[in-house]
């Protein structure tokens, strides 16, 4: 890891609405519940969360307890205009795209906590790599269309904000304890409170999550395919008290974790994976991943007149990895092995690795995939509440300094193959795969209005984004890094992105919305002869909520300028790390909708009927052709479809709560999708079929503030394809037990 060097940025304001995942009046009390965070949300700021323009869906707390999900992408199923493509069943390293914005590893969107960006290197190498681990996030919050503009630097898609765990304003404590199947172990446990400081309070929240499991996958010879997460928060907190003539609070974060997954990109041919879908390969037996994260941040808040309040949040994240994982066998990658087993058959027979089998020596090459990475900025937000006439306003005015790098000295170890074990061989110099430095450096600034005029609210905002670029490149021989071989590349370029959106109240139960803004997204660096990602988005709909039942139905149409893509290794393919691929003109259009309801207010019954409904159908097209080396696109041809989006996703859940118990079935329904661009029915082996899986959750209070509760996720043990990449096909999680106990201090 490199040294601690405390940095600075802010969290930027959270914009949006509800779509339906909370009920509209809970949202104010739950965002009341995150000292500091309240005060710069647009709700906040503009008067009423029913009052902003664009699409946003809020898990809060109470929702994320129903069924206890670790994986992300899991609890997204929740939200309309999510697409996913699953990797390793546990949702370690997701792939998360926003209304068809391509998922590898969430690239194409903006991810933070707490505000704060978080993939490892935002602008120098955005994939997440690191994402935050579901089980201790207090709340999840998704931001489309015109609200997304005040995030950045990836616009087009939308944006993910995750809060933690915020400090108690009274002493108490949580735990939640589960057990499941695969040696499965959960903990998640925090103690914290506020007492009086003279003038002030302050407050203190410690925090653990601990995750473990030995894997549901099984490699020939046996051994563990699992995983082992440790996870630590504190926080520091010191407030005014009320009367005070100028609220201030201020807020220190330290986090910190690490993980151990034994995970691999070798996945299995067609034939393998219908005979027994959570095998491994022998070759896998080495893969494992491994990953050191921290995250400072402080963040300071005044209100200098009732309508006037200032924040500021400095932040530094750091993250190093290396992921040990088969790579080639005899300099073959596994991407076109697992494709071509006959063509392959002796790299194919490597990989096996059947018992009484020999192989050569330096045949298998397993790389170390070594990379640390930074992020340091400092970002302020000022909001201002007026009013001209019979018109209110909210203005915000913010900017953010960023900068981040990503430092890849990568190498190969190579191996040969004997009665199912692997040998080590050589090893190459270290550098000799990989031995560059990409850095990204921004200033951005963001204005908005927000104008409430009786029943008609709009929202006028534009972003700019200042961004350089760098790519050190110091050659596989220079291992020292004395520079003889250094070869560099720039990229610079402003955006400006801006944004307008109206909702209009026809009446206190129904309203109607619509909005456009420019998407954005910065290309890679040392890819000076690439183009920015660039669309037009457009969004219209409307919200009914009224006894107890609520509707939204929102449309999309984003017009893409130029579809980005970059070669990461989880892509698969042939292609060089780190380039980037222009798709051209796509159009990607489509209709989310969501709705709730509580069935115990239509008929008699003693206890509540909560019932739910999120659909999103989703269509894509490339309009123009192109050749590609990006393997997901490939050989384009105009009318083609995006791969790895479902037109079809729909996700209900029904639910029985009484005072000291509750159980909630959830359904998932995914659409068959292409691994590959194409159009027309989708070929053989290019099909990921579509698939349902079913979760079940409950639990009984037997004490006051202890709770025994149980889940079985994929309860009638759904088989399907998750993934056909970066090397074969890969199983969605197989069916699992677990049960355990909260408890409430």
């Amino acid at each position: 890891m490199s040294k601690h060097v405390f940095g600075a940025t802010s969290v930027v304001a959270i914009c949006g609405v509800l779509s339906g995942v909370a009920w509209a009046e809970d949202m104010p009390d739950a965002l009341n519940a995150l000292p500091v965070i309240d005060e710069i949300t647009v709700f906040g700021s503009a008067g009423g969360i029913d009052e902003v323009p664009g699409a946003i869906a809020y898990i809060d707390q109470e929702t994320l307890a129903k069924q206890s999900y670790t994986d992300i992408l899991r609890t997204l199923r929740r939200v309309p205009g999510v697409n996913i493509a699953e990797e390793d069943g546990y949702g370690l390293r997701p792939n998360i795209g926003l209304r068809g914005s391509g998922a590898d590893r969430s690239a194409r969107i903006t991810v933070m906590e707490d505000g704060v960006p978080i993939a490892p290197a935002p602008y120098a190498a955005p994939a997440a790599y690191y994402f935050p681990y579901t089980g201790r996030i207090n709340a999840v919050e998704v931001t489309k269309g015109t609200g997304v503009v005040k995030y950045g630097p990836r616009t087009t898609g939308g944006a993910i904000n995750l809060f933690s765990t915020p400090i108690p304003e009274e002493n108490s404590a949580h735990v939640n304890f589960l057990l499941g199947d695969d040696d499965g172990r959960r903990l998640h446990a925090w103690a914290g409170g506020r007492s009086d400081i003279g003038p002030f309070e302050a407050g203190v929240l410690l925090e653990t999550f601990q995750y473990d499991s030995d894997g549901f996958k099984r490699i020939d010879r046996g051994g563990d395919t699992g995983f082992d997460i440790s996870d630590y928060v504190i926080k520091f907190g010191l407030y005014t008290k009320d009367g005070a003539r100028f609220p201030q609070s201020f807020e220190f974060k330290y986090q910190t974790s690490d993980q151990v997954s034994n995970e691999t990109y070798l996945g299995l041919t067609r034939e393998d994976f219908a005979e027994k879908p959570n095998r491994r390969y022998n070759a896998s037996q080495l893969d494992q991943f491994n990953s050191e994260h921290e995250t400072f941040q402080g963040t300071y808040s005044i209100d200098i007149t009732p309508n006037l309040n200032f924040n500021l949040i400095g932040y530094r994240t750091e993250f190093a990895r290396d992921w040990f994982k088969l790579e080639k066998v005899n300099g073959v990658k596994i991407t076109s092995i697992l494709r071509d087993t006959i063509t392959f058959a002796d790299e194919f027979e490597n990989i096996l690795a059947a018992p009484g089998f020999v192989g050569p020596d330096d045949a298998l090459q397993l790389r170390h995939n070594n990379r640390e990475y930074y992020a340091n900025g400092v970002q302020g937000i000022l909001s201002y509440k007026t009013a001209t006439g019979p018109i209110d306003h909210a203005f915000e005015a913010s900017f953010r300094w960023h900068e981040d790098q990503v430092d890849r000295f990568q190498n190969f170890e190579n191996f040969r193959a004997e009665d199912t074990l692997l040998l080590r061989t050589s090893v190459d110099p270290l550098g000799s795969d990989s031995n560059r430095i990409q850095e990204g450096e921004a200033l951005a600034f963001f204005f908005q209005d927000n104008l409430d005029w009786g029943r008609l609210h709009a929202t006028v905002g534009v972003r700019v984004e200042d961004i350089d670029l760098h790519r050190r490149d110091f050659g596989k021989a220079d291992s020292d890094r004395t520079g003889v071989n250094l070869k560099t590349r720039d990229n610079s370029l402003t955006a400006v992105s801006p944004a307008f959106g109206v909702v209009y109240d026809v009446s206190d139960q129904l309203s109607l919305l619509a909005g456009v803004y420019r998407g954005f997204a910065p290309p890679s660096p040392g890819n000076a002869q690439s183009s920015e990602e660039k669309s037009t988005n457009w969004e219209a709909g409307f919200r009914w909520a009224h006894a107890g039942a609520s509707i939204e139905a929102i449309g999309f149409f984003n017009d893409y300028k130029n579809l980005l893509g970059t070669c990461t290794e989880s892509t698969g393919g042939t292609c060089i790390i780190g380039d980037q691929f222009d798709g051209g003109e796509v159009d990607i259009y489509g209709l989310e909708l969501t709705a709730t309801a509580d069935a115990s207010r239509w008929i008699d019954m003693p206890f509540n009927l909560p019932l739910s409904a999120v659909y999103t159908l989703t269509q894509t097209e490339f309009k123009t052709s192109f050749d590609s080396g990006f393997d997901p696109f490939g050989n384009v041809i105009a009318g083609d479809e995006l791969p790895y989006v479902a037109d079809n996703q729909l996700f209900l859940t029904a639910g029985a709560e009484g005072d000291r118990w509750g159980i909630e079935w959830a359904m998932f329904y995914q659409s068959e999708r292409r691994a590959f661009a194409g159009q027309g029915p989708i070929a053989a082996n290019e099909l990921l079929d579509a698939h349902t899986v079913v979760d079940f959750s409950g639990y009984v209070e037997i004490l006051d503030g202890v709770r025994v509760r149980g889940k079985v996720e994929n309860v009638f043990n759904e088989v399907y394809i998750a993934a056909d990449r970066p090397a074969g096909l890969r199983p969605g999680l197989l069916r699992a037990f677990w049960v355990g106990v909260d408890i409430d201090l």
